[in-house]
Order: C-alpha cells, then structure tokens, then sequence
C-alpha cells in the first residue's frame, strides 16, 4: 500500500492529498518539503484530508504527503514534570535554544530528553509474574515518585529485570515473556492522545480537592475526579481562579493548558509560574507541573490537539496512583478550533456555526476525568479532576458551548464581572453558581473538619439566596418597612460576604483557608446568626446589635493565621453574646 500522496488542494490548515490508499483516520503525516507535521482527519478513496498543525503557508500543490503509520501521540515517561510543551508536544525551551525565540517550520524535538540519565529502583525481580499496570520500578522527579508501569496489554513473566542504577528512558528496564514473545520494556511510552487509557474500575468522587478558596470549598465544593466549567465575560477572573486552584489545590500534579488563550496572559503564565512557590514543599511549582501553552495566534490545528495532549498526560500520571488537576483555560477557544476546521472541511454547520459534533466532543473530553482504581496488583486509586474555563461571548451563558458544557460537568463556578469590579475575588456568583459533589463530601468534611458542615453550609446558603431576595423589596420600598428578623438577614448575609466569600490573593494568611480553618469561620457566623435571632425576638433592635465592637472583628477574619483562629473565633462569640446580652440587661 502506497502511502506516499501528493497535495492537491490546500485551505488554511487543512489540505486534500491523493494517492494516500492504505492511510487510516487520525493517522500522523509529515506535509510537504519541509516535513510539516498533520493528521489524516477524512478519506475518501485514495484521497486523504489532513489537518496540518503548522502554518501552511509555502505549501503549494504537488509536495508530497508521507504517512508514518501512527496516530497522533503523547511521549510519555520521566522529564514531563517542569516542561513547557505547545499543543502537539514540542518542548518550547529547547526549540527556543535549538532554532531561536521563533518555531521553524518542520523543527522536530523530541518532547523528552532521551540522553538525561536517571535513578532507577527496580521493585521486581527476574521470575515475577506480571500484567498490566504493575509496578516495575521507580525514578525520582519532580516532588513525585515516578513510577514505571507494565505497559498495558502485557502479562507474563519477568525475565530480565535491571538492577538498581542510573539508566536513560531508551534502555531496558525490563524483559517479559509473553505469549506473543519476549517484549522489551522502556522508561519511555507512546499513547494516542485521543484515546483514553484503560483504568480498573471507575469509583465515585468522595473526597473533595482542596483549593484554599472558601467560596470554592464550602459552597460550591469539586471533588478529586470530578469535573467543573469556570464561565465568565472577560475581566471576571477565569484565569486568575485557574491559577489559584493550579497552586493552591491539593493534587499531586498539575497540567495546565493554555489552549488558544492570548498571548500576553500566556506570557504571564509562563513567567509567573516558574516563579511560583509550591506551598508543600516550598519548592518551585513547576516540580509538579506540566503546561501546554497554544496561544492563539499559533496553528489553530494545533490547539484542537492542545487538550487531549494535556489530558493524555494527565491519565499517565493517574495510572501511578496519583491525583491529578486539569486546568482547561480555555474550552471556548478549543471549540472555536474545531469550528474554523469544519468550515474548512464544508460540514454542515450546527448552531452559531459550531459543527454538529461538538456536544460529544466536549462529552469525550470531560469523560476522561474521573476517579478509578488504576490497573495492577497494588489496587491504588487516581484521579483526574478536570477544571475548564469558558468564554462566552459577551458574558452570555446561553451560547453553545457553555450550554453543552454544563450538560456535561458537575461543577459550575459562574464568575460575575460586576463582582470583579468591585474586587470581590473569588468572583464567583453565589446565586448562579452550583455544585452537584456536596453530598457526596459532606462526609469528608465532617470527619476532616469538623461536625455540622452540612447544616452549616445550608444555612449560609439560606441568608444569601433570602438576602437577594429582600434586595429587591428594598429597591421598591426601601429598607424602613422590613422586620427586625429580615434585617438581620441582611445584616449576617452581609458578614458572610465581606468576611468569609471575599479572599486576598496576597495576604499570606487569607491566600489560602484550610478546612479546619473555613469551619471555623462557619461556626462563628452562624453563631453569631443564632445568638441575635433569640435577641431580635425579645425585641432587641437589629441596629442595635450591628453597633456591637464584637462585629468588626468579622473584618478580616480570614487573615488571622491558622493557629490564632479557633481561639480568635471563640472571643468573637464570647464577646458577641455578652455584648448581646447587655442589650438584653438594659431592658430594650
């Protein structure tokens, strides 16, 4: 079968090539003289459509369209920590010191270093049974154990195992007789990015991912393997909350995909990020990160490819047992891809343009995250908790993507422009905001934090949505006519706002809440919510209790530090029910 084809047709990204009999779907091609690197994404008898992930431009027809046989893959094994890659894998730092601060058509780098020695420790012996998703041995990287896996779809016996030394990710580790022969075991895989890699059994999101961020936590809470859309106008944050939770969630690796972002934020990103402290080990952030950075003025191909490379990553990490976080920034752009292709493909257009398959692609993507006893003996479990901002036009939540998104994931963080303005951050809207995850670690945090999370969190939930709500009659009637009991509403949906929704990205104590931390912050506004409920009904004036010192002590409560807190809570509601009960005393 020839698969050495002849372009014939070139539009934008994608070009027609003949002569390609024997090519499959999604098959990798090298276009052109210069050896540009494309998928094969349509066949039609010997004529096979290509999507190039590189500017066409110098292309023109008769260069020739060479098939390699493979599909599209990640390279993965020890050195993905720390890198910088674009949408198809090419590590940007080494193609900058190879060809300059510009990508070079056709330049070729292989995403790993595949000279760079590494610590090996074997944890098998030769005459060890294995299958899939063993453990054969471990290298240290990063802040993690990197640990090196049966590949899948392979079982037998260990005849060969190397001893404990310094090894590239090219030499054996490991020989297995299986019943198809003897196969050769690397440090070093490749996988289709767009096929997800098997896992044992699929289990329930229990355990909520920590972020720090209390409006995130304890209202609208996600759980390690769950799945969350962060919508918002522009100004309202989205990047900002993708880079709070990338440091400040409790993953153990975090992959973070600038797909079709502007190049400024990007070059923020990459800036920043290097120079971020990793508040475990107080060791740089980058340790444990991987990021994929496809601006938008790159190769729109490439940023279609951008996600599944970044969630490739991510299951291979999972595969070793660990937790692991997938900041999308942002779905839209990614989508936005997909739709410049079709209309170069002349697919029939679906609403607002969008081709009629991107409800399932969007379902593919987010489906891959979850949490799962990964295959092997050891029976350990891994997560994938995947995070996707979305940017609607306008602010509008309606349009397709954000619609199809929310059909999708169980998180939805609706971030507020008018919020933002008013810095209010975390912008998330508490009234549009949802979380389907809470139920399911409540148990969690009553036995990590501390008893009546639940009750608690409902509450304050209850004065938010009862504050909007009086709001609107105050608008037409003013505040003069309400009861006593809606104006402490008012008053304690008030605290809850200025005190406990709104963190300081730099304040080093408010930057980030620990659980026992925002449980108590709940404890004492509630508290304070029931002890002036039993006052306003002996007839203590709401006002009257808003004039108590005790409240200002709710300014800033999230930035005593963590082992001044219980004990600060405990004054507050000391000196609130003694304040509460002078007013009582003085027979008002």
């Amino acid at each position: 079968m020839n698969k050495r084809g002849i372009i014939i047709r070139i539009a934008g990204p994608v070009i027609e090539a003949e002569n390609m009999r024997g090519a499959q779907m999604y098959e990798l091609v090298h276009v052109g003289d210069k050896g540009l690197v494309g998928e094969v994404i349509a066949l039609e008898r010997d004529v096979a459509t290509v999507q190039v992930y590189e500017d066409t431009k110098g292309l023109f027809p008769g260069q020739p369209v060479e098939g390699t046989g493979m599909p599209l893959s990640a390279e993965l094994g020890p050195g993905l920590l720390g890198m910088i890659y674009d949408g198809i894998q090419r590590p940007l730092e080494s193609m900058r010191n190879s060809v300059g601060d510009f990508i070079i058509k056709g330049t070729y780098i292989s995403p790993l270093d595949h000279k760079c020695l590494w610590d090996y420790s074997p944890e098998i012996t030769a005459g060890s049974r294995v299958s899939e998703g063993d453990i054969l041995g471990t290298v240290p990287e990063g802040n993690i154990l990197h640990r090196i896996l049966v590949p899948a779809g392979t079982e037998g016996e260990v005849i060969r195992a190397a001893p404990p030394g310094r090894y590239t990710i090219e030499e054996p580790v490991a020989v297995i007789r299986t019943k198809d022969g003897e196969k050769v075991v690397t440090m070093v895989r490749h996988w289709p990015v767009r096929k997800a890699r098997p896992i044992g059994k699929k289990l329930d999101p229990v355990e909520p991912l920590i972020t720090g961020q209390r409006v995130i936590d304890t209202l609208f809470p996600i759980a390690k393997g769950g799945t969350s859309a962060v919508p918002g106008p522009f100004g309202a944050g989205k990047t900002v909350v993708q880079h709070q939770l990338a440091k400040w969630s409790d993953a153990d690796v975090i992959v973070y995909v600038g797909c079709g972002e502007r190049g400024n934020e990007m070059a923020d990103v990459l800036r920043e990020f290097p120079r971020l402290e990793d508040p475990k080990t107080h060791e740089p952030l980058m340790r444990r990160t991987v990021l994929i950075a496809n601006t938008s003025n790159m190769p729109v191909a490439a940023r279609e490819a951008s996600v599944y490379t970044g969630i490739t990553i991510a299951e291979y990490y999972r595969d070793m047992g660990y937790n692991v976080a997938l900041m999308a920034d942002s779905t839209s752009r990614w989508a936005e891809a997909m739709r410049e292709i079709s209309g170069r493909l002349e697919e029939m257009p679906g609403e607002q343009g969008y081709p009629a398959y991107l409800a399932s692609r969007l379902a593919d993507f987010y489906e891959r995250a979850g949490r799962a006893r990964v295959l092997g003996s050891s029976e350990s479990t891994g997560s994938i908790s995947v995070i996707g901002a979305v940017s609607p036009p306008g602010g509008d939540f309606s349009e397709p993507v954000t619609q199809n998104t929310l059909r999708i994931v169980r998180v939805f963080w609706a971030l507020d422009a008018e919020l933002a303005h008013e810095r209010h951050f975390p912008a998330v809207n508490w009234l549009l905001s949802y979380s389907l995850y809470t139920d399911l670690v409540s148990s969690w945090w009553e036995e990590k934090a501390g008893g009546g999370w639940a009750e608690m969190r409902q509450e304050m939930m209850s004065l938010l949505q009862k504050e909007s709500e009086l709001e609107e009659i105050v608008q037409l009637v003013g505040p003069d006519v309400l009861p006593e009991g809606d104006r402490l509403i008012l008053l304690t949906a008030g605290i809850i706002r200025d005190s406990f929704l709104v963190q300081y990205a730099t304040d080093k104590d408010d930057r980030y809440c620990a659980p026992f931390k925002q449980n108590a912050m709940m404890k004492t506004i509630t508290g304070f919510y029931r002890l002036a409920g039993d006052a306003v009904k002996r007839g203590v004036l709401t006002s009257e209790i808003a004039a108590l010192p005790a409240l200002q002590s709710f300014t800033r409560l999230g930035s005593r530090p963590d082992d001044e807190i219980l004990s600060v809570c405990n004054e507050i509601i000391h000196s609130l029910k003694t304040g509460i009960e002078d007013l009582n005393g003085d027979g008002v």
